[in-house]
C-alpha cells in the first residue's frame, strides 16, 4: 500500500469536508429538496458532479488564471448575489403565506418541479463565488502543494463532496416526520430566507 497516496487522499477528504460543510445557500436547498423527498438524487448529482468539475479545475491549475483575472469573480459574485436575494424573498414569502398542505406534500413530483429543482440547484452551484473559491482556488492550492500527489488529495476531496451532498439530501429523511408539520416547514423557510438574503448581501457587498 502506497502510504504517501492514502495520507494525500485523506488530507483531501478532510479538507474538503471541511470547506462544505458550513451552513449555505447550497446546502440548505439540498436539505429541503432531502426532507421533501424531491428531485434527490438529481440534486445530489449535481452538486456532487460540479464539485468534481470545479476541484478538477483548480488542479490542473485554472486557481492561477482566476486569480490572474479577478474580474471573473465579480461578475459571478454579481450574479450569484442577486440570484440569492432572490431566492431568499421567495422563501421569506412561503412563511409569510404559506401553502395550504405543502408541508405535507412529500411524495410525488411533476415534471415541471423536477426541472425546477435541477435548474435551482445549478444557479446554486455555478452562480456561488464560494463554490469557486473553496474548490478552484482553496483545494486547487492545497493540492498543488501535494506535487505529484496533488490528483490524490483531489480524489479524497471529490469523495468528501460526494459523501456530504449524499448524506444530506438521503439522511434529511430522517426529519420528514418533523417537517411533515407546517410551523416546521415556515421556520426552516426563514431560516432558508434570512441565510440567503444576508449571503446574497454580503456578495454583492463584496463583488
Amino acid at each position: 500500500m502506497n502510504y504517501g497516496i492514502l495520507t494525500a487522499a485523506l488530507a483531501g477528504f478532510g479538507s474538503g469536508l471541511s470547506l462544505i460543510v458550513a451552513i449555505g445557500a447550497q446546502n440548505a436547498f439540498v436539505l429541503r429538496q432531502g426532507a421533501r423527498r424531491h428531485a434527490v438524487l438529481a440534486v445530489v448529482a449535481i452538486c456532487a458532479v460540479s464539485d468534481a468539475v470545479l476541484i478538477a479545475l483548480g488542479v490542473a491549475g485554472v486557481g492561477v488564471f482566476v486569480t490572474a483575472w479577478p474580474a471573473a469573480l465579480t461578475v459571478v459574485g454579481l450574479a450569484g448575489g442577486g440570484f440569492l436575494i432572490c431566492y431568499g424573498v421567495l422563501a421569506a414569502r412561503r412563511v409569510l403565506r404559506p401553502t395550504p398542505g405543502a408541508a405535507l406534500t412529500t411524495e410525488g413530483t411533476t415534471s415541471g418541479s423536477a426541472r425546477r429543482a435541477v435548474l435551482t440547484a445549478l444557479a446554486m452551484t455555478w452562480l456561488n463565488p464560494h463554490v469557486y473559491l473553496d474548490t478552484v482556488l482553496l483545494l486547487g492550492s492545497l493540492a498543488a502543494d501535494r506535487g505529484d500527489l496533488r490528483w490524490a488529495f483531489a480524489g479524497g476531496a471529490v469523495l468528501a463532496s460526494l459523501t456530504w451532498f449524499a448524506g444530506l439530501g438521503y439522511g434529511a429523511r430522517l426529519l420528514s416526520g418533523l417537517l411533515a408539520r407546517p410551523a416546521a416547514w415556515r421556520v426552516l423557510d426563514g431560516l432558508v430566507a434570512a441565510t440567503m438574503v444576508t449571503m446574497g448581501g454580503l456578495l454583492l457587498a463584496r463583488a
